[in-house]
């Protein structure tokens, strides 16, 4: 079973129905997967639908439904902290975020399903 982590980019093109959602949506029906959303990215999704006048909360429960959810813990806090400034020497606007969701992609042994270009140069990275 391959796990894998969606981003906020991800979420956003499977719930707007692009055709790089159609990539998504390939990947988080596949039933060889095990799908996980950051709970941060949740709050990415809400904001990014909010902006775009759409209310968001159907879309968060259609998330919750195809996904588990990682919560937050003091030591992740702290990890992705170190995680994100480590990364900001190099790539200057690397989300804090994106910092969460890699170290749980890490963590878990995940793939992160994004197609986000500050992740392009990692290993983690399925890029859609």
């Amino acid at each position: 079973m391959t796990k894998i982590i969606v981003d906020s980019f991800a979420w956003i093109e499977y719930l707007t129905a692009t055709n790089k959602g159609s990539t998504v949506k390939k990947l988080i029906e596949d039933e060889n997967n095990e799908i996980f959303t950051h709970i941060l990215s949740l709050a990415e999704i809400s904001s990014r639908l909010s902006r775009s006048g759409i209310k968001p909360e159907e879309s968060i429960n259609i998330i919750s439904l195809n996904s588990i959810i990682i919560n937050l813990n003091n030591i992740d806090s702290t990890n992705a902290g170190k995680l994100h400034s480590e990364i900001r020497e190099k790539i200057k606007d690397f989300g804090l975020v994106d910092a969460f969701v890699l170290l749980m992609s890490r963590r878990l042994n995940a793939k992160v399903l994004t197609g986000d270009s500050h992740f392009k140069n990692f290993k983690e990275a399925i890029m859609i």
